[in-house]
């Protein structure tokens, strides 16, 4: 078997992984938690093939040839060479790589992360390698390691120099939790202006709040996190959400020049959450923001239809009907009740705002497509259906 083609899921962190304490081995410092979402919806796939006659490694990135001397991919091609099981001569053929997400790439939605798990799983079977791969696809990028596993997963920093124990482990399955349910509000999907990989390194030089919190911050709120999860206690696990989003971005504005990831819209989602969740008395949702202005909203599954009809009221969908705007699972929004709306006072904005949000929930790890039509490269190893 030369040929294999894999799809892996984006992880959404409820705890955030921001500062490395090893540039090169990805090694964080601290732990961090996170939500895997189910590849029905969001996901990134790859086909990896080693050939004797290919003449050099190549990779194309959503349509496009990309440099295969990045390092961080040759990070993870070294680390699965090294662990090969397959025999000398056939370890040594070159490699053609294609790959392609079904969503916004570097726009704060975890591409690197699923496009990481997605090229590790897939040189994983392709080598015959077994066993833990989640510290493989941490040299690629370092929540990757967090996208091998499916449910609630921990990446644990670790104290070993060499990284051999900062690895992902699950938490729960993804059926310990089955009324939870996401809402992904794509606010922008272009490029953000500074890489995650950038800030981090940015952030770890000049603030000092990203000191405190890596001291005395995450580690008990990570445990406090992993209990909630354990014991399925939404109002606390979606407080500990909405304080450690809000505590990554005051790192990221404490930060010499700051990293300003989240815009006026992200804000606005920010103050309608905790609006709608005062009005009704209770905590029935809850926001996060990874390095992006896009917002990842947790809730569960029996509150879905009235707070997709709050957004449809105060961020109405833009009258292009050429863009699907609800994607994802179905669902219908229930329109507010006067009493709700007068209670939230918020600005309505015009339509358009929000480009289209998509509908999901907890979900597996990576998957193996096993239909030769699901390959993104033909016999020859030249790309195919990959932009």
């Amino acid at each position: 078997m030369n040929i294999v083609t894999c799809i892996a899921p984006v992880n959404i962190a409820v705890i955030k992984y921001w500062g490395k304490r090893d540039e090169f081995l990805i090694l964080p410092t601290n732990d961090s938690i996170s939500a895997t979402l189910d590849t029905d919806q969001l996901h990134a796939r790859t086909t990896v093939m080693i050939s004797p006659d290919f003449k050099e490694d190549r990779i194309w990135l959503n349509g496009k040839e990309e440099d295969v001397k990045n390092a961080r991919l040759q990070n993870c091609l070294k680390g699965i060479r090294k662990r090969s099981q397959l025999s000398g001569y056939t370890n040594d053929w070159k490699i053609h790589i294609c790959s392609k997400n079904n969503f916004p790439t570097a726009a704060g939605l975890a591409s690197s992360a699923a496009g990481y798990a997605c090229l590790t799983a897939a040189l994983a079977k392709l080598y015959k390698i077994e066993g833990d791969i989640s510290i493989i696809a941490r040299s690629g990028s370092g929540s990757a390691c967090r996208s091998t596993i499916g449910g609630f997963v921990r990446w644990h920093m670790g104290s070993d120099k060499y990284g051999t124990d900062s690895l992902a482990k699950q938490i729960v399955p993804a059926s310990h939790w089955p009324e939870l349910r996401i809402l992904v509000l794509v606010v922008s999907d272009e490029q953000k202006k500074v890489p995650s990989a950038i800030g981090m390194k940015r952030s770890m030089e000049t603030s000092q709040l990203l000191q405190h919190r890596i001291m005395h911050v995450v580690p008990e709120r990570a445990n406090k996190m992993q209990r909630a999860i354990v014991e399925k206690d939404f109002k606390n696990f979606a407080q500990l959400t909405m304080k450690d989003s809000n505590q990554f971005h005051a790192v990221c504005l404490d930060t010499y020049p700051p990293c300003i990831y989240m815009n006026d819209i992200s804000n606005s989602i920010i103050n309608l959450v905790h609006s709608y969740n005062d009005a009704v008395n209770d905590v029935k949702v809850a926001y996060t923001f990874d390095a992006g202005p896009n917002a990842t909203l947790y809730l569960l599954e029996k509150d879905v239809s009235a707070v997709i009809g709050v957004l449809d009221h105060f961020f109405p969908p833009s009258e292009n009907v050429t863009i699907e705007y609800r994607r994802g699972l179905p669902v219908e929004g229930i329109k507010p009740s006067q009493g709700i709306l007068e209670k939230l006072e918020l600005q309505k904005y015009p339509p358009g705002q929000l480009r289209y949000m998509i509908y999901t929930k907890v979900g597996d790890g990576p998957k193996y497509l096993n239909n030769p039509q699901d390959h993104l490269l033909d016999d020859q190893g030249n790309p195919i259906n990959c932009s």
